[in-house]
């Protein structure tokens, strides 16, 4: 366990450049007092560690001082090799370069370490669309991509909800989430979200900016999807649920929805339960997500929603009679082929 720990700092220490005790402790899940001791050992070792005092200060190797990858574990190993599924590396324009840093690695391996390491992509692969979706191929990934790595600002025409807009925007980061291509940009002090495929044109200026030293890409993403989350279901309706309308509330709705849907334990005589669930802005918009239960559920609340379930219904069902009206042979097959809630 020490070993391990003891290469993890020294590892740490050759990425990092300079760390302070206190984040190699929490890095490592240790006390500080351990860290104090760990690098004691590492000084003994002939590891070249030096201590920086003062505000600025902290822990370094000497300049030049190089870690061999001969310390990997076998799932260490395997796991680095995960980390280069192709689809999203070539989408960035990285794939060439990902396949050479994966040649090198596999030569700097241990020879027990290579065959487990190298069919780790034969036996894995990675689908980022979900079903029945496609992988967006946006025309300025790479382009917004290398503006991102190099901290350069970047003036895009983007096609927004309501119209369409030019930002100069300073490129932060970039998410790829079911198949498709977010790019978190900082404009007038602000951190914003784009759809990547919906930027019209890029232009990267030769203006450089200052990346904000606090900012989380990965913090940022998740309070950003929960506040839009949020943003597209602020309301509730109260809902009876038959047995199989709770099945399929659990399999179409969103992930949001599901997990704070509230259903009552209790059911009436016919097994119906009622259920609290999320909805959308609109009246509109919420029985459209409703509609989709069919019969398997009944909108008791609030009533505008109510009413609007009564009114698409209607029209529904006048529609459809009028199809039988004119082709009074359907209402035979409707009858030779009952459903099981006839």
């Amino acid at each position: 366990m020490r070993a391990s720990r003891l290469l993890s700092i020294l590892t740490t220490l050759q990425a990092r450049g300079q760390i302070t005790a206190p984040e190699l402790a929490e890095a490592c899940e240790v006390s500080v007092r351990t860290i104090y001791r760990d690098i004691d050992a590492l000084a003994a070792a002939g590891i070249p560690v030096y201590a920086d005092r003062g505000a600025e200060g902290g822990y370094r190797l000497l300049d030049g001082y190089r870690v061999r990858l001969n310390g990997l574990s076998q799932p260490e190993a395997e796991a680095l090799f995960m980390t280069g599924l192709p689809g999203p590396a070539a989408a960035l324009g990285l794939d060439a370069a990902m396949m050479a840093a994966q040649t090198k690695l596999m030569a700097a391996l241990p020879a027990n370490l290579r065959s487990n390491a190298g069919r780790m992509q034969e036996r894995f692969h990675l689908d980022a669309p979900s079903w029945f979706g496609e992988a967006e191929q946006p025309k300025h990934l790479r382009a917004i991509a290398g503006a991102l790595l190099r901290e350069s600002l970047i003036e895009i025409r983007y096609q927004s909800w309501r119209a369409e807009k030019r930002r100069r925007v300073a490129p932060l980061g970039l998410v790829l989430k079911g198949g498709s291509w977010y790019l978190a940009g900082q404009v007038d002090g602000s951190v914003r979200t784009y759809r990547v495929a919906r930027v019209l044109d890029c232009n990267v200026l030769d203006e450089r900016f200052v990346r904000p030293a606090d900012f989380d890409l990965a913090a940022y993403w998740q309070a950003a999807t929960l506040r839009l989350e949020a943003e597209m279901h602020p309301n509730s309706a109260t809902v009876r649920l038959s047995p199989f309308g709770v099945k399929l509330l659990n399999a179409l709705s969103q992930p949001y929805v599901r997990t704070r849907t509230r259903i009552e334990e209790t059911a009436d005589a016919a097994g119906w339960r009622i259920a609290v669930v999320p909805i959308g802005k609109t009246v509109w918009h919420a029985a459209a997500e409703l509609l989709r239960l069919g019969a398997e559920a009944e909108v008791l609340a609030p009533a505008e929603l109510r009413d609007k379930m009564v009114e698409l219904t209607q029209a529904m069902a006048a529609r459809y009679q009028k199809t039988l009206a004119r082709h009074p042979d359907r209402k035979n097959v409707r009858k030779s082929h009952p459903t099981k809630h006839s």
